[in-house]
Protein backbone atom coordinates (compact mmCIF):
# COMPACT_ATOMS: atom_id res chain seq x y z
CA UNK A 1 0.00 0.00 0.00
CA UNK A 2 1.54 3.35 -0.39
CA UNK A 3 0.59 5.13 2.62
CA UNK A 4 2.44 8.45 1.63
CA UNK A 5 -0.63 9.02 -1.04
CA UNK A 6 -3.40 8.83 1.90
CA UNK A 7 -1.37 11.01 3.66
CA UNK A 8 -0.73 13.44 0.78
CA UNK A 9 -4.71 12.91 0.20
CA UNK A 10 -5.38 13.45 3.67
CA UNK A 11 -3.18 17.15 3.55
CA UNK A 12 -5.02 17.89 0.18
CA UNK A 13 -8.31 17.40 1.81
CA UNK A 14 -7.79 19.60 4.70
CA UNK A 15 -6.74 22.36 2.50
CA UNK A 16 -4.98 23.17 -1.40
CA UNK A 17 -1.17 23.42 -1.21
CA UNK A 18 1.64 23.25 -2.87
CA UNK A 19 4.63 20.73 -3.10
CA UNK A 20 6.30 22.66 -1.13
CA UNK A 21 3.58 23.48 1.49
CA UNK A 22 3.17 19.77 2.00
CA UNK A 23 7.14 19.13 2.90
CA UNK A 24 6.51 22.08 5.24
CA UNK A 25 3.49 20.05 6.95
CA UNK A 26 6.13 16.93 7.09
CA UNK A 27 8.48 18.34 8.47
CA UNK A 28 7.01 20.31 10.96
CA UNK A 29 3.95 18.47 11.99
CA UNK A 30 3.51 14.64 10.31
CA UNK A 31 7.26 14.28 11.63
CA UNK A 32 6.23 12.88 15.15
CA UNK A 33 4.36 9.87 13.39
CA UNK A 34 5.35 9.55 9.67
CA UNK A 35 8.15 11.69 7.76
CA UNK A 36 8.41 11.91 3.56
CA UNK A 37 11.83 13.10 1.68
CA UNK A 38 11.18 15.71 -1.27
CA UNK A 39 12.45 13.18 -3.10
CA UNK A 40 9.45 10.87 -2.57
CA UNK A 41 6.58 13.65 -2.64
CA UNK A 42 6.82 14.89 -6.04
CA UNK A 43 6.92 11.52 -7.56
CA UNK A 44 3.76 10.85 -5.81
CA UNK A 45 2.00 13.80 -6.23
CA UNK A 46 2.57 13.31 -10.23
CA UNK A 47 0.94 9.63 -9.78
CA UNK A 48 -1.86 11.35 -7.64
CA UNK A 49 -2.52 13.42 -10.39
CA UNK A 50 -2.21 10.93 -13.57
CA UNK A 51 -5.01 8.33 -11.53
CA UNK A 52 -6.75 12.01 -11.04
CA UNK A 53 -6.67 11.73 -7.44
CA UNK A 54 -6.03 15.71 -7.33
CA UNK A 55 -5.26 18.12 -9.79
CA UNK A 56 -3.26 21.14 -10.30
CA UNK A 57 -3.31 24.64 -10.77
CA UNK A 58 -0.52 26.85 -12.04
CA UNK A 59 -0.12 30.44 -10.22
CA UNK A 60 2.38 32.46 -11.93
CA UNK A 61 4.93 33.61 -9.51
CA UNK A 62 7.63 35.25 -11.13
CA UNK A 63 8.36 35.50 -14.54
CA UNK A 64 10.25 32.29 -14.13
CA UNK A 65 8.57 30.10 -11.16
CA UNK A 66 5.35 28.84 -11.61
CA UNK A 67 3.91 26.90 -8.52
CA UNK A 68 1.29 24.28 -8.86
CA UNK A 69 -1.40 24.51 -6.47
CA UNK A 70 -3.02 20.81 -5.43
CA UNK A 71 -6.37 20.43 -4.65
CA UNK A 72 -8.13 16.98 -4.09
CA UNK A 73 -10.97 15.56 -6.57
CA UNK A 74 -14.14 14.10 -5.97
CA UNK A 75 -12.57 10.40 -6.95
CA UNK A 76 -9.60 11.06 -4.30
CA UNK A 77 -11.90 12.49 -1.60
CA UNK A 78 -14.18 9.31 -1.75
CA UNK A 79 -10.82 7.19 -1.97
CA UNK A 80 -9.23 8.41 0.93
CA UNK A 81 -12.73 8.62 3.13
CA UNK A 82 -12.05 4.46 2.02
CA UNK A 83 -8.58 4.19 3.44
CA UNK A 84 -9.56 6.09 6.56
CA UNK A 85 -12.50 3.45 7.27
CA UNK A 86 -10.14 0.46 6.88
CA UNK A 87 -8.99 -1.09 9.73
CA UNK A 88 -5.24 -1.74 10.20
CA UNK A 89 -3.17 -4.59 11.54
CA UNK A 90 -0.78 -3.45 13.89
CA UNK A 91 2.65 -2.85 11.93
CA UNK A 92 5.67 -4.20 12.82
CA UNK A 93 7.91 -2.43 15.44
CA UNK A 94 9.62 0.40 13.68
CA UNK A 95 13.46 0.38 13.56
CA UNK A 96 15.27 2.04 16.30
CA UNK A 97 19.16 1.92 16.38
CA UNK A 98 19.49 2.99 19.53
CA UNK A 99 17.68 -0.18 20.54
CA UNK A 100 19.76 -2.41 18.42
CA UNK A 101 22.79 -0.97 19.61
CA UNK A 102 21.43 -1.58 23.53
CA UNK A 103 20.75 -5.11 22.47
CA UNK A 104 24.71 -6.31 21.49
CA UNK A 105 25.83 -3.86 24.73
CA UNK A 106 27.50 -7.06 25.85
CA UNK A 107 30.53 -5.70 24.48
CA UNK A 108 31.31 -1.87 25.92
CA UNK A 109 32.20 -1.18 29.20
CA UNK A 110 30.07 0.29 31.98
CA UNK A 111 31.40 3.74 31.30
CA UNK A 112 30.65 3.43 27.33
CA UNK A 113 27.09 1.66 28.31
CA UNK A 114 26.39 5.11 30.50
CA UNK A 115 27.54 7.11 27.86
CA UNK A 116 25.57 5.83 25.17
CA UNK A 117 22.40 6.07 27.27
CA UNK A 118 23.49 9.65 28.67
CA UNK A 119 23.24 10.72 25.31
CA UNK A 120 20.63 9.32 23.93
CA UNK A 121 18.58 10.42 27.65
CA UNK A 122 19.68 13.88 26.44
CA UNK A 123 18.88 13.81 22.66
CA UNK A 124 15.44 12.25 24.10
CA UNK A 125 14.50 14.97 26.80
CA UNK A 126 15.55 17.80 24.00
CA UNK A 127 12.90 16.26 21.77
CA UNK A 128 10.46 16.15 24.69
CA UNK A 129 10.67 19.77 25.83
CA UNK A 130 10.02 20.40 21.51
CA UNK A 131 6.69 18.27 21.77
CA UNK A 132 5.70 20.24 24.66
CA UNK A 133 6.24 23.32 23.17
CA UNK A 134 4.69 22.44 20.27
CA UNK A 135 1.56 21.01 22.20
CA UNK A 136 1.61 24.47 24.44
CA UNK A 137 1.79 26.41 21.13
CA UNK A 138 -1.17 24.14 19.58
CA UNK A 139 -3.20 24.48 22.86
CA UNK A 140 -2.57 28.53 23.15
CA UNK A 141 -3.15 29.45 19.67
CA UNK A 142 -6.13 26.68 17.93
CA UNK A 143 -9.87 25.57 19.59
CA UNK A 144 -9.85 21.32 20.21
CA UNK A 145 -12.65 21.55 21.15
CA UNK A 146 -14.40 19.94 18.40
CA UNK A 147 -13.64 16.29 17.32
CA UNK A 148 -14.05 16.76 14.03
CA UNK A 149 -11.31 18.85 13.08
CA UNK A 150 -7.98 19.19 12.37
CA UNK A 151 -6.72 20.17 15.45
CA UNK A 152 -8.15 18.08 17.46
CA UNK A 153 -6.62 15.17 15.38
CA UNK A 154 -3.05 17.65 15.43
CA UNK A 155 -3.65 17.56 19.49
CA UNK A 156 -3.85 13.66 20.05
CA UNK A 157 -1.31 12.49 17.68
CA UNK A 158 1.20 15.33 19.46
CA UNK A 159 -0.17 13.75 22.77
CA UNK A 160 0.96 10.37 21.40
CA UNK A 161 4.74 11.68 20.78
CA UNK A 162 4.69 13.09 24.51
CA UNK A 163 3.61 9.68 25.66
CA UNK A 164 6.33 8.04 23.80
CA UNK A 165 9.20 10.24 24.99
CA UNK A 166 8.01 10.26 28.35
CA UNK A 167 8.06 6.05 28.23
CA UNK A 168 11.31 5.94 26.20
CA UNK A 169 12.85 8.83 28.79
CA UNK A 170 11.70 6.38 31.85
CA UNK A 171 13.19 2.92 30.32
CA UNK A 172 16.64 5.14 29.68
CA UNK A 173 16.43 6.13 33.10
CA UNK A 174 15.68 2.72 34.42
CA UNK A 175 18.83 1.34 32.35
CA UNK A 176 20.79 3.81 33.94
CA UNK A 177 20.44 2.64 36.99
CA UNK A 178 20.73 -0.36 36.78
CA UNK A 179 24.00 -0.27 34.96
CA UNK A 180 24.98 1.97 37.81
CA UNK A 181 23.99 0.03 40.56
CA UNK A 182 24.37 -2.97 39.25
CA UNK A 183 20.63 -4.19 40.10
CA UNK A 184 17.76 -5.24 38.22
CA UNK A 185 14.28 -2.80 37.90
CA UNK A 186 12.04 -5.32 36.55
CA UNK A 187 7.74 -5.11 37.04
CA UNK A 188 6.26 -7.76 36.12
CA UNK A 189 3.27 -6.64 34.78
CA UNK A 190 1.24 -9.79 34.84
CA UNK A 191 1.13 -9.36 38.48
CA UNK A 192 -1.98 -7.47 40.19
Amino acid sequence: MRTLKYAILGLINRESMTGYDLMKVFNMELVNFWYAKHSQIYPELKKLTDEKLITYEILPEDEKLRKKIYSITEKGRQEFHNWILQQDLLEPTPKDIFRLKAYFIESLSNAKILNHFHYQLTQRQEKLEKLQNNMQILLDSKDISKIQSPEYGDYIVLKSAIKREKSYIEWLNECIEEVTTNTRIFVDERRP
